[in-house]
């Protein structure tokens, strides 16, 4: 694609999400680089987002659940914000996006998209929806949702923690899987690209984020998908932080080709 073709395509897809982005671009870096503006464009639209891989609600699961997973980009986190729901994310599921956030960044990156979520709604006067509360057995649904995502994944946390810090088995099972992931208000695909990006954007996490992998696998998405937010991490959280993921996923990948069974 030639860098008059590559520009007009990402302003298109910008424009979707904010017609005006392009133009508070130009206004807050035409003074300092004004170059930064040909390469937002066109390669974080033109060349990656523009790709059709993965459909532009995820991009966006993707995107959010990355930023508020880096904890330093406030400003990118409330356009995209507001440009999930411009796409057709609805406010629930960005709160959902957050809350799967807060298990892999800790409550203060949390907390603090949050607020960002609250500017973004109040200054459209929306908000998420009233959900009831929830009264069946928190360890049961934990391992119901490790179990129908990650298979053996409940068993293998007790195997791997039971001898240093049994404490954490019921974290991690009552709180992370049963109070979060097995809430039933985003679908189990974007449960799973949100942990992947926010697992890939910290960097930090390659043995959660194989997990995940597998996990997204598991409940039906494709290895494009799976792909297309690791290249898309390039962007959010640098080509480093891509480059790793995409190693990691050659890796599931691979397992997951080693345990299914030859056709006959």
């Amino acid at each position: 694609m030639n860098g008059s073709r590559r520009l007009n395509t990402g302003r298109g897809h910008l424009a979707h999400l904010n017609p005006t982005a392009e133009s508070t671009l130009h206004a807050v870096l035409d003074d300092i680089a004004p170059d930064m503006v040909e390469m937002v464009v066109a390669f974080g639209y033109g060349d990656i987002y523009s790709r059709p891989g993965l459909a532009v609600q995820d991009r966006q699961v993707a995107t959010i659940a990355a930023l508020a997973a880096l904890g330093n980009a406030e400003p990118q986190l409330k356009f995209h914000i507001d440009g999930g729901l411009n796409v057709g994310l609805t406010p629930q599921e960005v709160v959902e996006t957050l809350y799967l956030t807060t298990v892999f960044a800790g409550f203060p990156a949390g907390l603090n998209a949050l607020a960002v979520a609250r500017k973004v709604f109040d200054a459209r006067g929306v908000k998420p929806s009233t959900v009831p509360p929830r009264t069946d057995d928190r360890r049961a649904r934990g391992l119901a949702a490790a179990g129908a995502t990650s298979k053996n994944a409940g068993q293998g946390i007790i195997n791997s923690l039971g001898d240093i810090a049994p404490d954490m088995i019921a974290f991690i099972l009552d709180f992370s899987y049963g109070d979060v992931i097995s809430r039933p208000y985003i679908s189990p695909g974007r449960k799973e690209i949100a942990m992947l990006a926010a697992s890939m954007a910290r960097g930090t996490m390659r043995p959660q984020l194989k997990v995940h992998a597998h996990a997204g696998l598991n409940v039906g998405l494709r290895r494009e998908e799976l792909t297309e937010v690791a290249m898309q991490m390039a962007v959010y959280a640098g080509f480093p932080a891509s480059l790793n993921a995409l190693a990691a996923l050659r890796e599931v990948f691979a397992e997951a080709d080693a345990q299914t069974p030859p056709a006959n």
